[in-house]
């Protein structure tokens, strides 16, 4: 399963949790729309928080899948000197 699919599914859930615990509680009408106000800051919050470590993540493995791709090509460049400097004996 991708990483972006859980990321979305927990925050699906989350969402779908915040609204629905909000709605059930027996409360005035005014404090409903004062939790549901502040539960999707919290919401958002938590979003931006999850998006921001998966970027993180894509970013990090970017560079590590950089790094090893020009670990190969500097062994590929030191193997074709190496195998020019033998034939030109």
């Amino acid at each position: 399963m991708k990483a972006s699919n859980v990321v979305l599914g927990v925050i699906g859930g989350l969402a779908a949790g915040a609204i629905l615990g909000v709605l059930f509680a027996p409360d005035k009408g005014e404090n409903t729309r004062r939790k549901i106000a502040k539960k999707s800051g919290d919401l958002k919050d938590t979003v931006k928080s999850s998006f921001n470590d998966f970027l993180t993540s894509v970013e990090d493995q970017y560079h590590n899948i950089v790094s090893k791709t020009e670990d190969v090509v500097e062994e590929g460049k030191a193997r074709l000197e190496k195998m020019n400097h033998e034939l030109n004996k």
